[in-house]
């Protein structure tokens, strides 16, 4: 791999909150805890290649749609993974959203929070309901059973 396809991959990786470069196997892992994304070569092929942590049917829908690009990476491609060349045709945009999908699967849900929602428009919490100001609404009288209520205006009568 030349040094700049390496750098511009560090250079993603690393700018996930708390992503760190550790290497493994005689190549550079990049981890938040475990490992979401790798690089090293094809193994068998000796092509550049980085494998990403994925779902099965992001890798299934990527190796089938553009297999020049998109691979299953030996040992790890049957758990999801998908293998992605880097060569001179590499779609940077394409495996920085992979990358980052990579990173929320594996890091903690803090650390994913301070990623942000750049490309994902959901919200990463539910909204509280305000069940508490419905209760302080309701007199005290009106939460106590008709049997009770009852009884109590017997005695004071």
């Amino acid at each position: 791999m030349t040094p700049s396809n390496l750098s511009r991959l560090r250079k993603i990786c690393l700018s996930f909150p708390e992503a760190i470069e550790v290497e493994a196997w005689g190549s550079p892992t990049f981890r938040v805890g475990k490992i979401f994304a790798m690089h090293g070569d094809n193994h068998h092929g000796g092509r550049e290649a980085v494998w990403v942590k994925s779902k099965h049917f992001t890798q299934d829908m990527l190796v089938r749609g553009t297999p020049q690009r998109y691979f299953v990476p030996a040992y790890v491609g049957p758990s999801g993974w998908t293998g992605v060349y880097l060569d001179t045709r590499t779609d940077w945009p394409a495996l920085t959203l992979l990358l980052r999908d990579a990173y929320r699967m594996t890091a903690s849900k803090k650390l994913v929070a301070l990623l942000g929602d750049d490309d994902d428009a959901t919200p990463t919490r539910k909204p509280k309901k305000a069940v508490a100001a419905k209760r302080s609404t309701k007199s005290t009288t009106a939460s106590r059973p008709k049997r009770a209520l009852a009884t109590k205006r017997k005695r004071s009568s």
